[in-house]
């Protein structure tokens, strides 16, 4: 079988009984996503790549690995932001994507990477994802893709929303001690729709952070 995402519970607590399917880590109608409602969407530049593929440790301006194996292959067809504020979050929302499963492959919750881009809540739902499968002796293999992205930001500009789905239809659960993939007839149960609320690092310059994550399973507007 392949193995989903875990959910989040509000509390964020008992995660031993948590199911391995994708659900969100908060109520879908937040405070949060209130705030950012009103802010309109940026127009975005047709066909330019927001999110290359991550460049060495020592060639990205906060110094943060997050490089992740060859057989760990994390596709982010999204298209750029013209307001500055919101690329970067989008920048930065791709590599919490990338820092969880770095944390995975690395099999720890502490890895530089997860304490880089996440904060709050997105730091607790790193955690939960990370531990499941270390705890479940599994890691991660084939590609995950992420798409139909749209930004959202917050009136005072620290705040910005950053949706987009997921199609984990070749992406699979991998045993740590064997090597066997885990894998599933596809289903609707491959694609979710992620709304992650990145905030501004008040004294990193340019870096944002995952701090809410909220996650639709089985999206439909996904397929």
């Amino acid at each position: 079988m392949k193995r989903r995402p875990l959910p989040v519970a509000v509390a964020l607590t008992a995660t031993a009984a948590l199911l391995l399917t994708a659900c969100g880590s908060g109520d879908d109608k937040s405070a949060d996503n209130d705030k950012i409602a009103g802010a309109g969407q940026e127009e975005k530049t047709p066909k330019e790549s927001a999110t290359p593929p991550a460049a060495p440790a020592e060639d990205r301006p906060d110094g943060v690995d997050v490089s992740l194996p060859k057989d760990m292959n994390l596709v982010f067809d999204w298209e750029k932001p013209k307001d500055k504020n919101e690329a970067a979050a989008m920048d930065d929302a791709a590599n919490f994507i990338r820092a969880i499963y770095r944390g995975v492959d690395k099999r720890t919750t502490k890895d530089a990477a997860v304490t880089a881009y996440a904060t709050g809540d997105g730091l607790r739902y790193a955690k939960t994802q990370i531990n499941a499968r270390l705890e479940g002796g599994w890691t991660a293999t084939g590609t995950r893709r992420h798409y139909q992205d749209t930004t959202r930001s917050a009136p005072n500009g620290n705040s910005v929303e950053v949706a987009f789905c997921v199609d984990s239809s070749k992406f699979y659960g991998k045993e740590v001690k064997t090597g066997k993939i885990l894998k599933s007839k596809p289903s609707i149960a491959d694609f979710d729709h992620f709304r992650i609320v990145m905030v501004k690092f008040p004294t990193g310059e340019g870096l944002w952070q995952a701090s809410k994550v909220f996650v639709e399973s089985k999206a439909e507007k996904c397929q």
